[in-house]
Order: structure tokens, then sequence, then C-alpha cells
């Protein structure tokens, strides 16, 4: 029997393989996401870190005297999008590694993030993907 013939259970067995493949790489894509990235600023004082508790989440800069520590930027999903307790969530969980009190959201936007093209040279169609943006800035009270 010659090298490419094969027998219709192996054929079978090689589409339920591919299809089962497909299933996992569709449902992995279907998750919302979080990812966020600190940074501490130089020449400021490094406390310890707080409670993600005790951090509060805040949309104006307070009056209260207060120092920057750092920033964080958070990458979130659009579609699916994240229940915003988890985007709220991981802001505390970053503000506190920083030891803030509270972290100012200066930046939050439904946005580009990237885009992919799709069909044949002569009748491609580019679909953007969103994301969402947010910024924060940790801040500690003095």
């Amino acid at each position: 029997m010659p090298a490419h013939d094969t027998s219709w259970s192996t054929r079978f067995k090689l589409t339920l393989l591919a299809g089962g493949l497909t299933a996992s790489l569709l449902a992995l894509s279907g998750c919302a996401t979080v990812d966020a990235q600190t940074t501490a600023y130089v020449g400021v004082e490094h406390p310890a870190p707080t409670l993600p508790s005790e951090v509060v989440i805040l949309r104006t800069e307070p009056l209260r005297p207060h120092i920057r520590l750092g920033e964080i930027l958070v990458d979130a999903s659009v579609d699916p999008a994240p229940p915003i307790s988890e985007v709220e969530e991981k802001l505390r969980v970053e503000g506190a590694k920083l030891g803030g009190d509270a972290v100012v959201v200066v930046y939050d936007h439904i946005q580009a993030v990237g885009a992919y093209v799709n069909g044949p040279l002569w009748a491609r169609d580019v679909q953007t993907i969103e994301g969402r943006k947010l910024k924060g800035i940790v801040i500690k009270y003095r």
C-alpha cells in the first residue's frame, strides 16, 4: 500500500484531533483578559507594600496632600470584556505593590490596539482589534 493511503479510521481520528485543537484555540481566544504593567517613579520614596483591600480607586486627584509613587498601565479585552470589578482589583493589587493608598485613574478608553487583514489580494478587508486601555497614578497620602 502506498505511503499516502490512510485508512478511514486514521483519517477520522486526524479530523477529530484537528477539530479539538480548533475548538481549544477558539475557547482560549474567547477569554476576557486583564494585564497590567506597573512602573515606579525614580526619585520618590518607596514605601512598604500595602494591602490591596485598602487601596482606593479614584477618578479625580484628591485635594489631600499626597505624593505620586508610580503608574499602572492596564490592557483589558473588549470582546468579551472582563467584569469591572476584575479591572479595579488589578489596579488595587498593582497599587498596593508600590505602597499606595489610592490609584487615580487618569485615562480610560476603548481604542484600536491592532488590525488583521482577511481575504485575497484583490479584495482584502481590514478589521481592527479593539482593547481597553487604562492609566492610573499610584499615590501615597502624606
